[in-house]
C-alpha cells in the first residue's frame, strides 16, 4: 500500500477517456446529455438535478477520480505522521505528484489546479509553486471529430468555408485545439475547435468537486475559505472560456481599448466563421517572446517589447479594469514589424474602479511604510473581514516588506515578496478575492517572461512609473487623497517625494506633460493642499521680509550715523539674516525643468488661470498679513531697539 500511495501516477496513467464524447444508453440519458451540452452558462442547480439522476455515471467518474486522489492523500498523511513531510525534498515531490495527478484527471481538474495556484490563503507555499507550473495541455483529439464539429456548428462543409485547413492541429490544450488555415481569399487564419463532449465532462467533474468542497466545508473546521464559492467561481470562468462567442467579444473589446497603441497587435475575429465551439481569427505570424535569439534575428528588441507588455498590462489593470489574465509565453508573440501580439482571450477579468483605486492606495502606503494603513487597505479590498483583528497582521506585513523596501520599490523582488506574503495569507484569516488571484497570476507570469529577457528585471520597478503617473494625473478624489499621503510626512511637505514621483512618472512614454502640470496645479489649489499653500505663503513672507531687511540695512549704511535708528547703527552685511528664499517655488521649477520636453512657457501660459484661482487671492491676503506682522516685529525688535540691549535681553533669557 505504501508503494501505491507514493506512485498515484501508476493508477492514473490509464485515465485517457476524458476526451471522448459521453455514450448514451437510453432516451432519458440522451435527453439529459443534450441538456448539459446546451448549457451556455454555469448553473449548479441544473447540473445537480441532471447528474443526481445518473448514479452509474457518477460512480464511474468518482472511481476514476477519488481513488487516485485518496491514494495520494494517504501517502501524504503517512509522510506527515512519520515526519518525512518535514523534509523539503519529499514535500516538493508530493506537491509535484499532486500537480501531475490533476493534469491526468482532465480539463476541470487542470483548471481547478490553476485556480488554486493563485490562492495562498488555501494552499501551502510548496504546493502553490508546483500548481503554478501546471500545464494546460492534453493530447490532441482526432481531426475528423474537429472537422465534424466545424461543419455542424457553421452549417457547411469545411471545403466550402475555408480555402484550406491543415490536417493536424498546431497545438492542443484542455479545452480545444488550434488548426492553421486560410480563407477563400487567401488570408491566413487560426481556427480553434472545442473538444467534443467537453461540457458534459466539465459539468460532471464540477458537480463532483463541488460536492466534495461542500463536505469539506461542513466537516473540516480548519478550512476557513468558502470552497463551494471557489468552485462556483471556477465553474463560471470555465463556462465563459468554453463560449467562443464570449472569447470573440473579449478580443474585440481588447482591440478597441488598445487601438491607440500602435505597438499592440490583436488578431481580427471572423464572426461569420465563429460559433460557441469554433473560433476563427486572424493568423499572427510571430515568435514567442521568450525565444530571444529568434526575436533578435528578426531585428526586434525583446526588452523593448517587454516594456510595452508591462505598460499594456498596467493600463489594462489600473486604467481600463479589463485585463488579460493568462499572458503566458504562448500568448505573447513578437511580430516582425515590432509589435507585441496578444492571443487567447478566453480568460479575461474585470477590476472595479474602487478596487483599482484601492490597489494604488495600497502601493502608496507600502512605499511610505505605513503598514497600519496597508492592513486597512486589505480590509477595503476584500482580503480581510471587517471584524478581523489587524494587530498581529501589521507586524507580519512589516516583516515581509521592510527588508524588501530598503532597496527601494524599483528593486523589489515581486516574486519573493509574493511568496513571503503567501505565508502570511496562509497563516492569518485572509480570503483572496478572485480578481486579485488573477492579477497576481498575470503579473507573476509577465515577470517570468520578462526575466527570461532581462535577468535583472523587476516588475514593481517597471510598474512604479505608471503608478506615479496615475497619482499625478488622475483627478479621482481618492487618488488626490493618496497623493497627499504620498507627499506629506505628517504636516511636512517632502519635496524629495514629489521629485521622485514626477521623475518616475516621466519614465512613462505616454506621459502627458500638459495634463501633468494641470493636475499638479489642481492639487496645489485643492482643499487637500492647504498645508502646502501655507508653506508657500510662509516662504514668500520670509523671502520678502529678508529682501526688505537687506534693503533697509543698505539704506541705513548710507545715512549719517546721527540719523540712523538704534538697530541700524552698526548695520552691516554680516548682520543681515538671510532667511529662506522662495524655496517651494524654486524646488517645483527645478523638478519640472528635469522633465523631458519641459519649457518655461508651459508655466507662463497658465498665469491667467492662476490669477483666477480664489485660493491664490487668499494666499495674497495671507501674504499681506504675514508681511504686516513681520514688519511690526522688525520695527520694534531690529530697528528701534539698541542691539546691545537685545544681547542683554537674550542673555537674561
Amino acid at each position: 500500500m505504501a508503494q501505491l500511495c507514493q506512485r498515484p501516477d501508476r493508477i492514473t496513467s490509464q485515465i485517457k477517456l476524458l476526451a471522448k464524447p459521453v455514450a448514451t444508453t437510453n432516451s432519458k440519458e440522451l435527453s439529459d446529455f443534450l441538456e448539459v451540452a446546451g448549457l451556455n452558462s454555469y448553473d449548479p442547480a441544473t447540473i445537480t438535478r441532471i447528474y443526481a439522476g445518473h448514479p452509474q455515471r457518477l460512480l464511474r467518474r468518482l472511481w476514476q477520480t477519488l481513488v487516485p486522489i485518496a491514494l495520494l492523500l494517504l501517502g501524504v498523511l503517512s509522510d506527515k505522521f512519520t515526519g518525512r513531510l518535514k523534509n523539503t525534498a519529499i514535500a516538493r515531490q508530493r506537491a509535484k505528484q499532486a500537480s501531475n495527478l490533476l493534469a491526468d484527471l482532465g480539463p476541470a481538474f487542470i483548471k481547478a489546479g490553476q485556480a488554486l495556484s493563485t490562492r495562498p490563503d488555501i494552499v501551502p507555499p510548496l504546493l502553490l509553486e508546483e500548481l503554478a507550473r501546471l500545464q494546460d495541455q492534453l493530447p490532441a483529439f482526432p481531426s475528423d471529430l474537429a472537422r465534424a464539429c466545424i461543419e455542424e456548428d457553421l452549417g457547411a462543409p469545411v471545403d466550402q468555408l475555408f480555402g484550406s485547413l491543415e490536417p493536424e492541429p498546431i497545438s492542443a490544450a484542455s479545452l480545444g485545439q488550434v488548426y492553421r488555415g486560410t480563407l477563400k481569399d487567401g488570408r491566413a487564419v487560426a481556427v480553434k475547435v472545442q473538444r467534443p463532449g467537453l461540457r458534459e465532462q466539465i459539468t460532471l467533474d464540477l458537480y463532483i468537486v463541488r460536492n466534495i468542497a461542500g463536505w469539506l466545508k461542513s466537516n473540516i473546521g480548519l478550512i476557513r475559505s468558502d470552497l463551494v464559492a471557489l468552485i462556483d467561481e471556477l465553474g463560471k470562468r470555465v463556462f465563459e472560456e468554453m463560449d467562443y462567442f464570449n472569447e470573440a467579444t473579449n478580443a474585440e473589446n481588447f482591440a478597441r481599448l488598445h487601438a491607440h497603441n500602435k505597438r499592440i497587435a490583436v488578431p481580427a475575429i471572423y464572426r461569420e466563421l465563429t460559433s460557441r465551439r469554433v473560433l476563427t481569427m486572424e493568423w499572427m505570424e510571430g515568435i514567442k517572446l521568450t525565444r530571444l535569439e529568434a526575436v533578435h534575428a528578426m531585428g526586434v528588441d525583446p526588452e523593448e517589447l517587454v516594456e510595452i507588455g508591462v505598460n499594456c498590462s498596467l493600463q489594462q489593470l489600473l486604467e481600463h479594469g479589463f485585463f488579460h489574465a493568462d499572458p503566458h509565453p504562448g500568448n505573447l508573440l513578437a511580430l516582425a514589424d515590432g509589435r507585441l501580439a496578444y492571443l487567447d482571450f478566453g480568460m479575461m477579468s474585470e477590476v472595479s474602479r474602487e478596487s483599482r483605486t484601492g490597489l494604488i492606495r495600497a502601493v502608496v502606503h507600502l512605499v511610505n511604510k505605513n503598514f497600519d494603513a496597508l492592513s486597512k487597505d486589505f480590509v477595503s479590498l476584500g482580503f480581510l473581514a471587517k471584524e478581523v483583528n489587524l494587530a498581529p497582521i501589521v507586524p507580519a506585513f512589516e516583516q515581509v516588506f521592510s527588508e524588501a523596501l530598503e532597496k527601494g520599490v524599483s528593486r523589489m523582488d515581486f516574486k519573493a515578496v509574493t511568496d513571503d506574503l503567501s505565508g502570511v495569507m496562509y497563516k492569518f484569516p485572509f480570503q483572496v478575492p478572485p480578481y486579485y488571484a488573477l492579477i497576481i497570476r498575470s503579473l507573476i507570469t509577465l515577470e517570468g517572461i520578462a526575466l527570461s529577457v532581462d535577468r535583472d528585471f523587476k516588475i514593481l520597478g517597471a510598474a512604479y512609473p505608471y503608478f506615479a503617473r496615475r497619482l499625478l494625473e488622475d483627478a479621482d478624489p481618492d487618488l488626490r487623497q493618496s497623493l497627499k499621503e504620498m507627499l506629506f510626512d505628517g504636516e511636512v511637505f517632502k519635496w524629495s517625494r514629489l521629485e521622485n514621483l514626477i521623475l518616475s512618472a516621466a519614465k512613462q512614454q505616454q506621459l502627458d506633460l500638459d495634463n501633468l502640470l494641470d493636475q499638479t496645479l489642481d492639487f496645489l489649489f485643492s482643499a487637500k493642499a492647504g498645508l502646502l499653500r501655507q508653506q508657500l505663503v510662509n516662504a514668500a513672507v520670509d523671502q520678502l521680509d529678508g529682501a526688505g531687511w537687506r534693503l533697509l540695512q543698505s539704506v541705513g549704511r548710507r545715512l549719517p550715523a546721527r540719523l540712523r535708528p538704534p538697530g541700524l547703527q552698526s548695520a552691516s552685511s554680516s548682520n543681515s539674516k538671510l532667511l529662506l528664499s522662495l524655496g517651494p517655488i524654486r524646488e517645483l521649477v527645478a523638478i519640472l525643468s528635469k522633465l523631458p520636453g519641459f519649457e518655461p512657457q508651459l508655466l507662463t501660459k497658465r498665469l491667467p488661470r492662476l490669477l483666477n484661482e480664489p485660493s491664490l487671492r487668499q494666499m495674497g491676503v495671507d501674504l499681506a498679513k504675514g508681511l504686516a506682522e513681520r514688519s511690526v516685529v522688525r520695527l520694534v525688535r531690529d530697528v528701534l531697539t539698541d542691539p546691545s540691549l537685545q544681547v542683554q535681553i537674550n542673555a537674561a533669557a
